[in-house]
C-alpha cells in the first residue's frame, strides 16, 4: 500500500527520524496560519507547498512550491489544492490534488554548505535480503544518475538475521562524503530508518533528497514509504491511512467484491480463474494480436454473482473490444460460471462487446450447455488455440 508523503513521515518519527517540520493543510484558507505555526517552531520565514499526491515528480508538474512570504504561501496553496496534476508518474489526466504539505524552508544560513543526497531501503527479491541503496548525487531521478554516473551509486546488503551492521553505517556515511557532526548524524540516522522499515513491513522507503543541513543536521525532506499489503492485518493504524481517491476506481471496486484486479492499457478484457492460469491468458492475448486490458483472477470459489460483478467491472472500461472468460473447473464449477456469465447479459442489458467463452474441466460440458441454449452472442472455445484465432478473428472486424 502506497502512502502519502505526510503519512510516511509521520511513521518515521515514531521512530524519532528527524524530519522536516510541516503541517498538513486541507483548505487553502488554512495555509497562512500553517506557515505562521512553523515560524515559531523554527524561526525560518521560507516554506515549501508540496501537493499530496501518489506519484514522483510533483515539482516538474508545478505541484511543489517555494514561498517566501505569507502571501506566496496563500497564494500556492490556492493553485495547487484543487489542481488536477500532470507529473512523468501520472496519467496523462493527472491527479486531482486534495490537500498539501506545508513545510519549513531548509535551506538558512549557517556555518557548512548543505548537500541532498538520495537514500532508500527496499527489498532485493534477487538476494532475499533487504538492501539500502544510496547515493551523494540526490534531488533528481535516481534513474539518470544511474545511467549516467553509476559509480554514485552505492548499495549495502542487510542480513535480516541481524540487521544493519554500525560499520555499514559508518561506511555509508563515509561514501556520502561527510566528516565531523554530519557524520555522527548520519551513523544514528540509518539505523533509525532501517528499524521503522522492518517494523512497519515496508518493502520500500525512498527518501529523495534527504538533507545535510548547513548545522550539519540530516533531514528527510521527501519520502516515499510503501507497506506490504499481505501484512497490512498486523497494522490497522497504516491500513486505516489507505486513500482510495489515490487509487483506480475499478480496482477499488474489484477489491469490495473480492475480485484479484489490475487494470492495463489493452483493448481484450479477460476473466480467469487462478493466477497462473490468468498470465497464461495474458500471453494468448498479446500472441493473438491483442493486447490484456485488465488482469482478473475471479478465484476458486466464484459464484454466478461474483463473475457478474467481474463483468460490470471490465464493461466500465472503454479500451475493452472483446472479453475473453478462460476458466479451468477445478475448485470452481464451470456451469457455476456459465450462469454467471447468463446473468451477467440479463441483468446488465445488451452487451455489445464480442465474448468469446473458454471452460474446460469440472461441469464443462453442463456449461457449454448452458451458454449454447442461452441465445447469447458467446463464441465458444474448447482449446486455448482456439480462443487465441477467436480474438484475432473479433478485433479484426473492430
Amino acid at each position: 500500500m502506497n502512502l502519502h508523503e505526510y503519512q510516511g513521515k509521520s511513521l518515521l518519527r515514531k521512530y524519532n527520524v528527524p524530519v522536516a517540520e510541516s503541517v498538513l493543510v486541507e483548505k487553502p484558507e488554512d495555509a497562512v496560519a500553517a506557515a505562521q505555526e512553523l515560524e515559531k517552531r523554527t524561526g525560518i520565514k521560507i516554506w515549501a507547498v508540496k501537493a499530496q499526491i501518489h506519484a514522483g515528480g510533483r515539482g516538474k508538474g508545478g505541484g511543489v512550491k517555494i514561498a517566501r512570504s505569507l502571501e506566496e504561501v496563500d497564494t500556492f496553496a490556492h493553485q495547487i489544492i484543487g489542481m488536477q496534476l500532470v507529473t512523468p508518474q501520472t496519467s496523462a489526466e493527472g491527479k486531482l490534488v486534495r490537500k498539501v504539505l506545508v513545510e519549513q524552508g531548509i535551506y538558512y544560513p549557517g556555518p557548512s554548505e548543505p548537500k541532498e543526497f538520495y537514500f532508500s531501503i527496499l527489498l532485493n527479491r534477487g538476494t532475499s535480503r533487504n538492501m539500502i541503496m544510496y547515493s551523494p548525487r540526490g534531488g533528481m531521478n535516481i534513474e539518470e544518475v544511474a545511467e549516467e554516473t553509476p559509480d554514485q551509486i552505492f548499495t549495502e546488503e542487510i542480513d535480516p538475521k541481524v540487521g544493519v551492521l554500525p560499520f555499514q553505517c559508518r561506511r555509508i556515511a563515509f561514501n556520502l562524503g561527510l566528516s565531523g557532526e554530519a557524520f555522527k548524524n548520519m551513523v544514528k540516522f540509518v539505523p533509525k530508518l532501517y528499524q521503522a522499515y522492518i517494523e512497519n513491513d515496508a518493502t520500500l522507503i525512498e527518501i529523495n533528497p534527504l538533507f545535510k543541513t548547513s548545522d550539519d543536521k540530516i533531514l528527510v525532506v521527501d519520502t516515499k514509504m510503501v507497506v506490504d499489503n499481505n501484512a497490512l492485518f498486523r497494522h490497522p493504524d497504516i491500513e486505516a491511512m489507505r486513500d482510495v481517491h489515490e487509487e483506480d476506481p475499478m480496482e477499488v471496486e474489484a477489491g469490495q467484491h473480492n475480485l484479484n484486479f489490475v487494470k492495463l492499457n489493452g483493448n481484450v478484457g479477460c476473466m480467469v480463474n487462478g493466477a497462473g492460469l490468468a498470465m497464461a491468458t495474458m500471453d494468448i492475448i498479446k500472441l493473438s494480436g491483442g493486447d490484456p486490458a485488465n488482469f482478473l483472477d475471479v478465484g476458486g470459489s466464484a459464484n454466478a454473482k461474483r463473475v457478474e460483478e467481474a463483468f460490470r467491472i471490465i464493461l466500465k472500461d472503454p479500451n475493452v473490444k472483446a472479453i475473453l472468460v478462460n476458466i479451468f473447473g477445478g475448485i470452481v464449477r464451470c456451469d457455476r460460471v456459465a450462469n454467471g456469465i447468463v446473468d451477467a447479459y440479463k441483468n446488465i442489458g445488451e452487451i455489445n462487446l464480442p465474448i468469446i467463452v473458454r471452460l474446460q474441466g469440472t461441469n464443462a460440458e453442463e456449461a457449454k450447455e448452458i451458454i449454447d441454449n442461452s441465445g447469447l452472442k458467446v463464441h465458444s472455445a474448447i482449446l486455448l488455440k482456439e480462443a487465441a484465432d477467436l480474438i484475432t478473428e473479433v478485433l479484426a472486424e473492430k
